[in-house]
């Protein structure tokens, strides 16, 4: 067991050494990361598609032949999503937000792609943030890519209309079948160009387009960094992968990366 905590402190002295030397590191987070702070994943053991299926692979096409029924479903309460929305309600953001927030602080992480709808990394605070797949707390235009706080948008006729283009209004959160919002996939893309390094947290990288991301940094020759619990698509080609919970391991990392900076260790 002290071989095993002693070999993982090198890894992780290891990881904080290539972070601190790479120019442009790029973040990428999925539902481990949220799974820590009480989030109950879709998919797998215990995942809410598991307990009760799989939604329609064509939310997004049903969106668009009926928003107003939409909207009446979304305003009226739905007991078969309790658990979800009771969890995205009470989750608190756990150690890997705070390490993530801290990693950019440290002018180290220059953007953060979430695949992670809850708004708990907004929570702590990041600056340069891409949801990629939505936030649950906002709504969007679905012409001009508008975003509204809830409260701003009257719902007295359904469905609402955009301010700024009188586009048809739904929630920001990617639903099935839907293209990703142009804007944020701009910005995971021209990120993802500049990045000479992307860490890696609490996701499989299966979902595309964000699983593409890391594959197109390390085809440019780019340093990959993983961490989570299991094995992934990815960590055949990871230049460090590192075994546990995020909440455990991104402190760890981020205190040596605070160190090294303050060694005046950089690139």
């Amino acid at each position: 067991m002290t071989e095993s905590k002693d070999f993982q402190s090198r890894v992780i002295a290891h990881a904080a050494e290539l972070l601190t030397e790479s120019r442009y590191v790029v973040g990428l987070t999925g539902a481990g990361v949220s799974v820590e702070s009480g989030i109950p994943p879709f998919r797998g053991p215990g995942g809410l598609w598991t307990k009760l299926g799989e939604p329609s692979m064509n939310g997004y096409e049903k969106f668009l032949e009926d928003p107003k029924g939409y909207w009446e479903r979304r305003l009226a309460p739905d007991t078969s999503q309790n658990d979800l929305s009771e969890s995205l309600k009470s989750a608190k953001p756990n150690l890997s937000h705070y390490a993530l927030v801290e990693l950019e602080a440290l002018e180290v992480l220059k953007c953060l792609i979430t695949q992670n709808i809850d708004n708990l990394h907004r929570e702590v605070g990041h600056k340069a943030l891409a949801e990629i797949h939505g936030n649950k707390n906002l709504l969007r235009c679905i012409e001009c890519n508008a975003r509204y706080a809830p409260e701003e948008i009257p719902l007295e006729k359904l469905p609402p209309r955009c301010r700024h283009c009188k586009g048809i209004i739904k929630g920001d959160v990617v639903g099935f079948g839907e293209p990703i919002p142009s804007d944020v996939l701009q910005v995971c893309q021209q990120e993802s160009a500049r990045a000479d390094c992307m860490i890696i947290a609490g996701t499989s990288a299966t979902v595309y387009p964000a699983a593409a991301f890391p594959q197109l940094i390390k085809q440019r020759g780019g340093i990959l960094i993983e961490v989570n619990l299991y094995e992934s698509e990815l960590t055949r080609i990871c230049d460090v992968s590192l075994r546990g919970k995020s909440g455990e391991i991104l402190p760890l990392l981020v205190a040596q990366v605070r160190e090294l900076k303050a060694k005046g260790v950089t690139r």
